[in-house]
Formats: structure tokens, sequence, C-alpha cells
């Protein structure tokens, strides 16, 4: 089973790969590629349930989903989003959300989007056995906060602050911090500041690994962000693809002769 000391290990050997995976399916291609960890993102909100922002989604949700991608994988390392008020509003209840994605959905580690409210949340999920990826930056649970998803610590004070977290977080226990959409140099600061690997998603190449969203790498996407990058364009071959099926079946072309087959003592039954 893969451990977050894996990811640990791996982030002085080479760069660690993460990919977000909402269901069975693109979790198994994502896992046979060799993916290292694969975040069940609540994301979902966006890619795959028609949400405009990430913050309907429950935490029903997240286990539905965190359990159909933790079926369908062996070598990767599972990693649950929290969704929006699943915790920091009750310990008790935050707890109870937390454990439930490791004890009844299989996943191996959670991620939370981070603040001052989460330093004592993470050590106390540490030792209880959750292990927490942290992750600060443009937190999008905060959407109505920002108003947007602009990029963060672009000035001192919000840079200092978010190294201050990122210090706090690595000392209640978290084992790596996702660094979202803040300025290359800072994420190469806080990176060589603390000793846990960080993950980049718009934050430049000197963290210890990166992530993207899966729609947004293999090109589904309607729209991609700036920082990301398409690495193929499903979305043009499913387009292709199915405007072939409907041109072969509103011609008949399809299904043809060896798509069906026939049962001889079923003729004449009227």
């Amino acid at each position: 089973m893969p451990t977050v000391r894996d990811v640990r290990a791996k982030a002085g050997e080479e760069p660690i790969t993460m990919l977000t995976a909402y269901d069975a399916p693109t979790a198994a291609i994502v896992d046979e590629a060799g993916v290292d960890i694969i975040l069940v993102g609540d994301s979902l909100g966006n890619t795959s349930m028609g949400y405009e922002t990430t913050l309907p989604v429950t935490v029903d949700d997240m286990a539905r989903h965190t359990g159909a991608v933790a079926r369908a994988t062996e070598d990767a390392l599972i990693v649950a989003d929290m969704p929006f008020l699943s915790i920091g509003v009750d310990e008790s209840a935050s707890l109870e959300n937390a454990g439930r994605m490791l004890k009844e959905e299989d996943a191996h580690a959670v991620k939370l989007e981070c603040g001052p409210h989460t330093v004592e949340l993470t050590e106390k999920l540490v030792q209880l056995g959750i292990p927490v990826m942290a992750h600060l930056g443009l937190t999008p649970q905060h959407v109505n906060q920002y108003g947007g998803y602009p990029r963060q610590g672009t000035d001192r004070e919000a840079a200092e602050r978010i190294l201050e977290l990122a210090e706090a977080h690595e000392k209640a226990g978290a084992f790596s911090l996702v660094l979202e959409h803040v300025p290359s140099n800072l994420a190469a600061e806080v990176t060589d500041a603390i000793d846990i690997p960080t993950i980049g998603i718009g934050a430049g190449p000197d963290c210890d690994g990166q992530v993207l969203v899966v729609d947004d790498a293999v090109g589904l996407s309607e729209w991609t962000p700036s920082f990301s990058k398409q690495f193929g364009n499903v979305r043009a071959e499913m387009e292709s693809a199915i405007d072939d099926y409907v041109s072969a079946v509103t011609s008949g072309a399809f299904p043809a002769e060896e798509h069906a087959h026939e049962e001889a003592d079923l003729d004449d039954l009227y």
C-alpha cells in the first residue's frame, strides 16, 4: 500500500506527479501511467457536477467519488479533498468527516484548504492517524471572499503569511503542501524553508512536484487556467466519435450485421 512516507522520500529523488480523478475509469488510467498521487478534488463540483464553484460539493459527494477512485487503483496514493464547511466548524464533525474518507472509502490521506484555523486541526488529525496534505495560496473555497480566483501572495505581507502558515502546518504534522497560484519566487522560498514536499499548481517550477486537474491536462475542459497546460485533446476526440455515432445510427449503418445475432428458434413467434 502506498504511504505518505513514499511521497516524502520521492521528493528528494525526482519531482512528484499528482493529478485529480473523480471516477474509476479515469483513476485506473492515471494509476497505470505511474502518477504518484491521485487527488479526488472537490473540483469535481466544476468538472463533473455542473456547478460554477466547489462550494456546493458535500461530504457524501466526496465520499462517493473517493471510493470509486480507490477501488480502481493499486499504486497511487489517494488523497481526498475535504469540501467546504466539512472541516473547521466543529472539531468532532471535522474529525468524523475526514476519518470517513479513510475508514469507509479507502483514501490514504485528506487535503485541507488551510488557514490559521486548520493548524490545530491538522495536528489532531495526524495524532489520530489521518495524514494531512495542506493547501495554501489560492484556496477556491474562499471564492466569495476573493471575488474570483486571483493570484495570492503577491505582496510581502501576504507572502510572509503564506510562509508562516506553511511552517505552522509542517510543525503540526502535514506530510506535504499544495501551493496554488502564487508567485514562483514565493513558492521557491517556501520550498526551501520547509522539509515536507511542496506540490505546485500555478506556482512555478521550483516546487517538489506538480498537480493539475485531469480534465485540463487531457484537454477535456472547455476552458483552462493560464497556468495549466493541455497535453492532449480528448474533447475533440469525443466530439468526433459522438458525431460519427449519430451519423451511423441515423444513416442505418449501425448496428450492422456483426453487431447483432439471431436465434433460429425465435422465428415465427406470432
